[in-house]
């Protein structure tokens, strides 16, 4: 584990530091490593899960087969502190499952309803530390699925990915303020550049209100097309794509993770052939990429989510199967792409074929979670 951090402060006497120190006291941050486990009340597998980014609680959803036929299935919340389960928010015993979408502005919980009938419902928890379902959210297109939702706690805008079932899965973007249930636009993308085939990895630009696409023209194939950066005015629609970064001599294949710091307009993004981080300037449309420490091309290897860190300006990226230690990895990156630490002794590689793998972050604590050590836990880590 790589522990370095530096901290340099220019021009300030030392008379002055010890001042600045009384007034403006360094938060107690726990050392880099693995924290508390948090395990689902019945034992089921994790469908779903986020935090409260200003504050101390979590949300997931959980679901499993009972031997006699039927689906149990659950929404709890928990403590970012003990890992302790909260409440059991709604349990049902039937044939549906829930899905947690995600944490919005406020804590503003979104949990998806999958009804037996194939339709989807959209419960809101308002907030999420209420421990109640306080109304339903209703996009103006359905049924939709949501598959992505854009990691955004500070602004009420928020943006998510869906396809429209039953419709030959045409994709959606919805721009909604979800406590309210308003929506303030509906952006109908092309299938044929935004489809499932082509791996969409969604994330939000707040300070530009744009949303940020990252795709994988050719479905990711070995010598394809480089991946796209698309950037959706969510105000008007308008939709501007320029090339992602061309990696010899692969090309790359899929995108496999996204996220952005709208503070400084960068972007990170991980891809699946060739074990590499990519970080763009979203302004000046232009990027580069680092391999992850140890993969050196190496495609078991290669990363998957990524989370973005806009307080202290790192992203966080998740490596199934770690290249520098047994088990699996988070690297924390700088924005230049310089490598901060590695944090190791997860295991989220055998998690992640139904739900991907997800980190989410509380940056003010500097502490986060990611799926595992097993399908009914959720691990919290510090960084």
């Amino acid at each position: 584990m790589v522990l370095t951090r530096s901290r340099r402060i220019f021009g300030v006497g030392f008379a002055a530091l010890i001042t600045l120190a009384a007034v403006f006291p360094r938060p107690t941050v726990a050392a880099p490593g693995l924290g508390p486990v948090v395990t689902t009340k019945d034992g089921g597998q994790i469908f779903g899960f986020d935090i409260d980014a200003q504050g101390n609680d979590g949300v997931l959803s959980s679901s499993q087969d009972l031997p006699n036929g039927e689906v149990l299935s659950s929404v709890e919340t928990f403590d970012q502190t003990s890992g302790k389960i909260v409440k059991k928010v709604l349990v049902r015993r039937n044939q549906t499952d829930f899905v947690t979408v995600g944490i919005f502005a406020n804590d503003v919980g979104l949990v998806n309803h999958e009804l037996e009938n194939g339709v989807r419902e959209y419960g809101v928890m308002d907030p999420v530390n209420g421990n109640v379902f306080t109304r339903k959210w209703t996009p103006p297109v359905n049924p939709i699925e949501v598959l992505e939702r854009a990691d955004n706690q500070d602004t009420t805008t928020s943006v998510l990915y869906a396809i429209e079932l039953f419709n030959q899965d045409v994709p959606d973007l919805f721009v909604s303020d979800i406590a309210h249930n308003t929506f303030s636009r509906v952006v109908h993308l092309d299938p044929n550049v935004f489809g499932l085939n082509d791996g969409p990895q969604l994330a939000q630009d707040t300070v530009k209100n744009k949303a940020v696409i990252a795709l994988s023209p050719d479905g990711g194939a070995v010598g394809g097309h480089q991946p796209e950066i698309a950037l959706v005015n969510i105000a008007n629609g308008n939709i501007r794509v320029f090339n992602g970064v061309f990696i010899p001599p692969f090309h790359s294949g899929f995108v496999n993770g996204l996220a952005v710091d709208s503070t400084t307009g960068t972007a990170c993004t991980t891809t699946e052939l060739d074990a590499d981080v990519e970080f763009y300037d979203l302004a000046h449309e232009t990027g580069f990429f680092d391999s992850l420490p140890g993969a050196s091309g190496n495609q078991e290897l290669s990363g998957t989510a990524v989370a973005s860190d806009p307080i202290h300006h790192l992203f966080l990226v998740a490596q199934p199967v770690s290249s520098v230690s047994g088990g699996s990895s988070i690297h924390v990156y700088r924005e230049n792409g310089n490598l901060l630490e590695s944090i190791n002794g997860f295991n989220f590689s055998n998690v992640s074929s139904v739900i991907p793998v997800r980190i989410a972050l509380n940056p003010s604590k500097r502490i986060g979670f990611v799926n595992g050590p097993n399908i009914d836990q959720l691990q919290a880590f510090s960084y």
